[in-house]
């Protein structure tokens, strides 16, 4: 081989170019360091989530690389610099699902590996105070008018995380005759089918007892489907009733309103109709000839009316008071007395 030939050799080996895509060196074209392939970066509180949608990532990528598989190569041979880029490569896409804090923490370390082995040794230990957080939002967890697969979907990922906290149990035994990991899993999906029944709304009580009343009690995925069932045959029954008190209150409230509104367009023409009359009797408007009060007289209610049926009164009064009108009440009185001393100057001594 040629000095040229060499170089051009090594020059493929160093940029990908002829690479089997078999091997676990090979990089696709479009792979470049700073993409996002997580639905979420990581945080101090979401490591569970984000270690599991990185490890399917990477599992369909470069896995070998982070668990330690492919170990780096030594200088000067072969796959030394396949592996240093596909080792750049995967360190790329790792901290680049980082919030900056976590990615500052780990931007001198030199490899993948290392960078993978840290994160788990920081946050993927067992957190009690994480599971008893999970613990009480799974036992306040209800559905609370939403529909049974929003709900169900809550409580599926609070038992996932569950799980990967407070793992259960599994036997390690070899050719286990006892079957305890079948038990135990049995024993899991009972106490998940209660927290989901336990949830349910008031509306939800007869399908619960017909459920609790089968022997034996149904699988979770089947009592997911009778739950789901019973709500979208209550959806459908409500969906054909007829409204009849609403249609009844918007019916009588547009009659109302055209009432009003035929009673305010009188008013205001019967207000305007008068208001176009003129009395040519006492030159004001409001009224015609035949309705003035100055021709046919004042009702009793008319204020000026009153007013002259209180001093009728008075007068009246003063009359009772005074029976000769020409004289005061002074003069009256001695009219009186002077009619009294009279008679007793007549009567025999």
């Amino acid at each position: 081989m040629t000095g040229g030939a060499a170089k051009d050799k090594d020059i493929r080996e160093g940029s990908g170019v002829g690479i089997d895509q078999k091997s676990p060196y090979y990089l696709h074209p479009s792979d470049v360091p700073k993409q996002l392939h997580v639905n979420e970066v990581l945080l101090d509180s979401n490591f569970n989530d984000w270690n599991q949608e990185m490890e399917n990532f990477l599992f369909a990528k470069k896995i070998d690389f982070v668990d330690g598989t492919l170990q780096k190569q030594e200088k000067g041979k072969p796959d030394y610099m396949p592996w240093m880029r596909c080792d750049a490569m995967v360190k790329g896409w790792l901290t680049t699902a980082m919030e900056k804090g976590i990615r500052d923490s780990v931007k001198y370390v030199t490899s993948e590996a290392e960078i993978w082995t840290d994160l788990h040794e920081r946050f993927g230990k067992e957190s009690s105070p994480r599971a008893f957080e999970l613990k009480q939002k799974l036992a306040a967890t209800r559905k609370d008018g939403s529909s049974v697969s929003t709900y169900y979907t809550n409580l599926r990922t609070l038992w996932d995380e569950t799980s990967s906290i407070l793992p259960f149990p599994k036997c390690s035994c070899n050719n286990c005759s006892c079957e305890v990991g079948k038990r135990l899993s049995e024993y899991q999906e009972k106490e998940h089918l209660y927290n989901f029944l336990m949830g349910l709304d008031g509306e939800f009580s007869v399908i619960k007892t017909q459920i609790l009343a089968t022997k034996p009690i149904p699988s979770l995925s089947t009592v997911y489907h009778l739950v789901a069932e019973d709500e979208r045959q209550r959806t459908i029954s409500n969906d054909k009733r007829t409204p009849v008190e609403p249609a009844a209150f918007k019916t009588f409230q547009s009659r109302s309103k055209n009432f009003d509104l035929a009673k305010e367009k009188s008013v205001s023409k019967t207000f305007k109709d008068k208001k176009d009359e003129d009395c040519t009797h006492c030159n004001k408007n409001g009224h015609k000839r035949e309705g003035c009060f100055k021709l046919v007289g004042y009702p009793d209610w008319w204020p000026i009316k009153k007013n002259e049926m209180h001093k009728t009164m008075a007068a009246h009064v003063e009359v009772e008071e005074r029976p000769i009108p020409e004289l005061t009440k002074e003069k009256y009185q001695m009219f009186i007395n002077h009619f009294k001393n009279s008679s007793i100057d007549e009567e025999p001594s």
